[in-house]
């Protein structure tokens, strides 16, 4: 009787498990495989309301918490990009593979037919037709069956020579899509990072970064001033190349979170590019996730080696990401040389002294209105 019990339960459990499958498979509850087509629609769909969000996000006010929303989103609208690329090149591949094999076929079918039709005309010759043929009829029905067939054998050439563009053109977007992709997810890999150096410099904490926010403004429309001729500056005399002329602040002051040189150039209070003047030569990069850059141009440096960058000129990250300066970009070079803070002049000129308001606080600077015509500010 146990037995007979479990032999019965048994049975249950497999017509249930029978009856479930079968409304899988039947509709009870429907198990539909996404298209690429439909998959690529809806990763579109998906960046559309990330682009979206993203631009909602930077319209608002700067905070830590919105910083990091930011990033999310990027991060998220990239990944959702570099799996539609990914989707395009997938399915051109496929595509790609079907015109392969389209033109194989075609190619065979033409040489095949080519052949053959090159013996059917010589067999078929005008004057040939009419004397092998029983009468007027018969050599004029032959004649338009060898038209018929030549024109076939064109329409096969048109079809073969689309094919072989159709080919080109797909391989030629498949190495585009190829290249965009390497950048997507290039870009990606930046913006993870740079989400990275946020939550390290900010520790996380939203007081720490509005601090940190304040300074670097504050520090911005102070140097802003300086270069408009608006600091108290009282004139040293004339200083060579290479002379000392101030030291570097060791660790935090009044706008600066940590003891570094801002160099800054300036033609007639625009700015210019330090590095478009500097003598290239090697040094440590610490500015990420800013990339490095080159130095071009002849002048000597203002710190000893070895020299470190933490910051370049331009739409830096601490610029364009977390909008220290605005939305402006950063107006100079920031280096640091760890065992020596002596500052020189990288060209001869008229040394001054100056100082300016900042952040409740005073910064202190030097300017070498050079010979050449040009500002340098320290």
């Amino acid at each position: 009787m146990k037995k007979l019990l479990e032999i019965s339960l048994v049975l249950v459990i497999t017509l249930a498990i029978f009856f479930t499958s079968s409304l899988a498979f039947k509709g009870g509850f429907e198990i539909s495989a996404e298209t690429p087509e439909e998959k690529i629609e809806r990763l579109r769909e998906e960046i559309e309301q990330y682009e979206s969000e993203l631009t909602r996000l930077v319209s608002q006010a700067a905070t830590l918490s919105n910083q990091i929303a930011q990033y999310d989103a990027q991060i998220r609208l990239t990944t959702l990009k570099v799996e539609e690329t990914e989707e395009q090149i997938f399915l051109l591949g496929g595509r790609i593979d079907q015109l392969e094999i389209s033109l194989e076929a075609l190619t065979d079918a033409f040489a095949s037919r080519a052949v053959q039709t090159y013996k059917i005309a010589r067999l078929n010759q005008p004057f040939a037709l009419i004397l092998s043929a029983e009468d007027l009829s018969q050599a004029v029905s032959s004649f338009h069956y060898l038209q018929k067939i030549q024109e076939a054998d064109r329409g096969l050439l048109v079809r073969l020579e689309e094919a072989q563009i159709n080919y080109i053109e797909e391989k030629v977007d498949q190495e585009v899509l190829q290249v965009e992709l390497e950048t997507q997810k290039s870009t990606l890999a930046d913006q993870k990072t740079s989400k990275a150096k946020l939550l390290e410099i900010t520790r996380n904490d939203e007081l720490r970064f509005q601090q940190l926010l304040a300074k670097a403004r504050a520090e911005f429309d102070a140097i802003q001033a300086i270069v408009a001729g608006k600091g108290e500056e009282t004139e040293v005399g004339g200083v060579s190349e290479g002379d000392k002329i101030a030291s570097i602040i060791t660790g935090a002051s009044t706008c600066s979170s940590g003891g570094h040189l801002h160099f800054e150039v300036a033609k007639d209070s625009i700015h210019q590019n330090p590095a478009s003047f500097l003598i290239p030569k090697s040094v440590t990069w610490d500015n990420s996730p800013d990339g490095t850059f080159g130095f071009s141009g002849s002048w000597q440096w203002p710190l000893n080696d070895p020299v470190r960058i933490t910051q370049g000129y331009g739409m830096t990250y601490y610029a364009s990401s977390l909008k220290y300066y605005g939305g402006a970009p950063h107006t100079g070079i920031d280096m640091v040389n760890s065992d020596n803070y002596s500052v020189k002049a990288a060209r001869s000129g008229t040394l001054y002294r100056g100082a300016i308001a900042c952040g409740g606080g005073t910064l202190k600077y030097v300017r070498v209105q050079q010979d050449d015509g040009l500002d340098t500010y320290y």
